[in-house]
């Protein structure tokens, strides 16, 4: 986890009063509110269609947060998995969408088993094409684009989203601009390539 330097002050929603969390204060939050579905670890689970989050960039963590909390994600109908982030994420302040974002990047990245097969060398291509631009040559992110890491996410959950892009449940929202992006991408490959795409980003993250 990485080291803090400064105190998270949590308000107790009593006026006037405010309790002074410790610099460990978002390994609290997480293991409080987030570790029944996204693993002890941030592993994820797959069963419950929960991302790994662990080693994402914080930047990129903290926005969904607040997006999940805004109504910029998890507000339409078929979101099953939004509609229970959303009023998780309503609870927490800009500092704990911060401090819970912090701790999550400074965890070591899980190893997550692939379920897909397809062609992973047209994916290979379709890739770099298509995504290594934001998202990275090996799929690693890119904090500068503001796009998170792909490998060791979950396949499964990384389908999911590419088809929630596709049926307008991410990226709906004008505010939400490189959502707005991942849409207009999202249409650009079919299920086939879509597939090949993600089994290639399997073994990028078996490297």
């Amino acid at each position: 986890m990485k080291a803090r330097s400064f105190f998270l002050c949590l308000a107790l929603g009593v006026p006037g009063i405010a309790h002074c969390a410790s610099p460990d204060a978002g390994q609290t939050l997480f293991q409080t509110q987030c570790v029944a579905c996204h693993g002890a670890s941030a592993e994820g689970n797959a069963a419950l269609g929960a991302p790994a989050l662990a080693g994402q960039p914080a930047d990129y963590l903290r926005r969904q947060l607040q997006h999940f909390r805004d109504g910029q994600r998890g507000t339409q109908p078929g979101d099953t998995g939004g509609a229970l982030m959303a009023p998780l994420a309503k609870t927490l302040t800009d500092t704990d969408a911060q401090a819970v974002a912090d701790y999550l990047s400074g965890l070591a990245q899980p190893v997550v088993a692939a379920s897909l097969q397809g062609d992973a060398g047209n994916g290979g291509k379709l890739y770099q094409a298509k995504c290594a631009a934001c998202h990275g040559g090996k799929g690693e992110g890119n904090p500068a684009f503001s796009a998170p890491r792909l490998t060791q996410v979950g396949d499964q959950y990384l389908l999911r989203q590419v088809q929630h892009f596709r049926q307008g449940l991410r990226g709906y929202d004008g505010q939400d601009r490189y959502g707005k992006q991942m849409k207009m991408m999202a249409g650009t490959v079919n299920d086939a390539e879509l597939q090949d795409i993600l089994v290639h980003l399997e073994q990028l993250g078996a490297q």
